[in-house]
């Protein structure tokens, strides 16, 4: 038996590496050899054209950095289930400094982006005041780690206010043949933005993996992909409930694996053949905000909701400011609801002037397995508490469902946790 790590290689180089396993019985170090001796990205040229299988670039991976681009891009790339990567965070990082994109570009919508922000920036100072009254710290708490968390609560607060155009910054960790896929779809989106980061990223792959992306697209492709980016890319139900869950699994049929359910670990997920007892669907409504976080869960189908006014500003939001300055919230809430409706661009546009804060149609169709997850995962207190209380409604109807799976989520009251200052990732010394 031999074990061999090779990490040296680029993507391509990696990729050929390994799909040389189906066409030859040499051990890989005969392949390294090759490599070394092409150098990189000749090798993959030598061998790929006529291979016959698009899965050779699922071998290859590389990491792509994306900074500047508005909330609405990093939702736009994440909208794919084998997504990896991370996002700036708006539950630990102040934004106030970060810039702002304004595809409409007019004093009138500069002004609403101006307003959201002096609100968030202004409000900090009271809102951590209010929120130390609110949950003092007690003698054996570390202070350093409670400020820490009043801070956290505050932005978790103050959040909800940030317009969806604020610029963050991410990581998208993918394979050559992903990327590929993902930008075909990314290319046509409704969002001028999204298309310009997109050309962008293809270009620079093109640049550095060029034999990994020589794709021919046909008229009838484009036809399509166009038709799907302008139907079909955001979810958006007018009717839609607070909450509802719905399942397509046969009770008898999962009735055969109580014991699988009876013995499970604490913090240990079902295993994954589960999933094809069927699915179970969710739909409810959540802020923008903490939609991110749900999205996050790509075992699964979660559809990108479009960010409008319809549904309201989440009350969690209002109800953890001081009284003073909610009476503000609410009289900026309305103005600058009415400042949107009168932009002259399209609903996907005014996405970028609305704050995080306001409700979004959502719906998630997971596995058994996936959906024992999330609602578990989500329903701790470390959670943002209004997708925790969505958490909640899930674990709930899953138990009505399935009254033998026995879930391990957390239905306590409280949610406020100081652990939420030592959530952080700093340098050793």
């Amino acid at each position: 038996m031999k074990v061999f790590v090779y990490d040296e290689f680029g993507p391509q180089d990696t990729a050929m590496m390994q799909a040389l396993y189906s066409r030859s019985a040499q051990s890989v170090e005969e392949h390294v050899k090759k490599v070394r001796e092409s150098n990189s990205g000749k090798f993959m040229e030598r061998f790929y054209v006529g291979y016959g299988h698009a899965s050779i670039a699922d071998c290859g991976s590389t990491t792509i950095f994306v900074e500047g681009v508005s909330m609405l891009v990093a939702k736009a790339i994440q909208d794919w289930p084998l997504y990896s990567g991370q996002e700036t965070s708006s539950r630990y990082i102040d934004m106030s400094r970060q810039a702002i994109i304004d595809p409409v570009g007019t004093k009138d919508s500069k002004q609403i982006l101006d307003s959201w922000m002096e609100f968030y920036t202004s409000s900090q100072a009271e809102v951590q005041a209010h929120i130390a009254q609110k949950y003092p710290r007690k003698e054996d708490e570390d202070e350093v780690v409670y400020c820490k968390a009043v801070t956290a609560r505050a932005f978790d607060t103050l959040r909800g206010f940030l317009p969806a155009g604020v610029a963050t910054q991410f990581s998208w960790h993918t394979n050559l043949r992903q990327a590929h896929d993902k930008l075909v779809y990314l290319r046509r989106h409704p969002l001028a933005e999204v298309r310009e980061v997109a050309e962008k990223i293809l270009a620079s792959l093109k640049e550095k993996y060029a034999q990994s992306f020589g794709h021919l697209e046909t008229p009838e492709q484009d036809k399509y992909w166009n038709f799907l980016g302008s139907k079909y890319n955001y979810y958006f139900n007018k009717s839609a409930k607070a909450f509802l869950a719905k399942t397509n699994i046969n009770k008898k049929e999962i009735a055969q694996y109580n014991d699988i359910f009876s013995k499970r670990a604490l913090k240990t997920g079902l295993p994954h053949f589960l999933t094809e007892l069927g699915n179970v669907t969710f739909e409810f409504l959540l802020d923008f905000g903490s939609f991110r976080d749900i999205q996050r869960h790509r075992n699964g189908v979660c559809r990108m909701p479009l960010l409008t006014s319809k549904f309201g500003f989440n009350d969690w939001y209002l109800n953890e400011l001081p009284e003073s300055v909610r009476k503000t919230a609410e009289k900026l809430i309305k103005e600058q609801v009415k400042l949107i409706n009168k932009l002259k661009t399209t609903p996907e546009n005014k996405q970028y002037y609305l704050a995080m804060g306001f409700n979004v149609t959502c719906k998630v169709s997971y596995g058994l397995p996936a959906a024992t997850y999330v609602s578990e995962l989500r329903s701790g207190r470390l959670v943002h508490p209004t997708l925790r209380k969505v958490a909640h409604q899930m674990s709930r109807a899953l138990i009505k469902m399935f009254p033998n799976l026995k879930l391990q989520s957390d239905f306590s009251l409280d949610d406020w946790n100081i652990r939420r200052g030592m959530q952080d990732i700093k340098e050793k010394k």
